[in-house]
């Protein structure tokens, strides 16, 4: 008997966030080479393959994305490719298939729609599943860190990635339940949250910042997000356009320093993207609008996931990729 949750999911449809924008910048051709790094239920690159007679190669790490991506590869008449990695990889990926060069990469970050609904992935605490997370179904479990770190690491995790002001007091009552019983299910993770943390006057659920936090943390998403992002600037010809679409403000200001950096309007670095002493280099990147774009209210009344969604584009120039590789 299939669960509450996977029946939704089975019947739940898929809405693309800013789709109308992604395609207006993404700006398909005839005879382009797109990537689409993150397919998940293939809402963007239905929309690629309408928009224009070109070739689209699409990235998951979900290997359930790639399975339900099959139809569509079979409809294409051979214009989609689909590889099964991490959109960080996507230079290694895309040599597999002969592809050095693309015209367009875009990339909508975070978990998608069919992983949220299915309790058995654990994203979600709407409803009890086992705490996973895993994107690609491999590595360790959110289980694995809530159980097996200690304090001081929880507590760095859930404040830096949840950006949570109460990550000392979540992180002291997760050791404290887990010396009764390992914390092993979405359900119970949520209820030791939510015992320790106020209710919010905006209504979000107490425990929503601690599984963002360690989503990020399982699935490495920051990380995996400074790695893509100097790939496309490698990958992508001159004239070629990037579009990313995040969802929470970690996401966003990595992507805003990059842009902003590659553009010449602002320097910044991290781990991943260690800013370069040399201020005059030429940009990579032209930025052609103002900064962020945010989906209209009419969107966001038809799909409440959307409203925070956060689009930031740029085309790259024909200057020479910026040094220091990606570390």
């Amino acid at each position: 008997m299939p669960s509450t949750a996977r029946t939704e999911a089975a019947g739940a449809v898929h809405l693309p966030v800013m789709l109308e924008e992604v395609i207006a910048r993404l700006a398909p051709a005839d005879g382009e080479v797109h990537l689409d790094g993150t397919f998940g239920a293939g809402g963007y690159a239905r929309a690629i393959l309408g928009a224009a007679d070109c070739r689209l190669l699409a990235i998951d790490r979900d290997p359930a994305a790639i399975a339900r991506g099959r139809d569509l590869v079979a409809a294409s008449a051979g214009r989609l490719t689909l590889l099964a990695g991490r959109f960080a990889e996507m230079e290694a990926l895309l040599a597999e298939v002969g592809v050095t060069r693309l015209d367009g990469v875009v990339l909508d970050l975070g978990v998608s729609s069919p992983q949220i609904d299915d309790a058995d992935r654990g994203f979600s605490f709407r409803f009890d599943g086992p705490l996973d997370m895993r994107m690609s179904m491999e590595g360790p479990t959110a289980a694995d860190v809530v159980n097996g770190w200690e304090e001081t690491d929880l507590t760095r995790i859930i404040r830096e990635y949840g950006e949570e002001r109460f990550a000392r007091r979540i992180a002291r009552a997760i050791v404290a339940e887990r010396a009764d019983a390992p914390i092993e299910t979405t359900a119970r993770l949520a209820a030791i949250v939510r015992g320790v943390v106020p209710k919010s006057k905006d209504g979000i659920d107490p425990a929503t910042r601690t599984f963002q936090a360690l989503r990020l943390e399982v699935n490495d998403e920051l990380g995996e997000l400074d790695r893509a992002l100097l790939a496309a600037e490698r990958l992508l010809a001159p004239g070629g356009r990037l579009v990313v679409v995040s969802f929470h403000s970690l996401e966003d200001r990595r992507v805003k320093t990059f842009l902003k950096a590659r553009s010449g309007r602002g320097g910044g670095g991290s781990r991943h993207m260690p800013q370069h002493p040399d201020a005059t280099r030429a940009p990579s990147f032209r930025l052609e609008s103002g900064g962020v774009e945010k989906p209209g209210e009419a969107e966001c009344r038809r799909n409440p996931r959307a409203r925070s969604a956060r689009l930031r584009h740029a085309v790259r120039t024909d200057a020479p990729v910026w040094a220091g590789g990606t570390r």
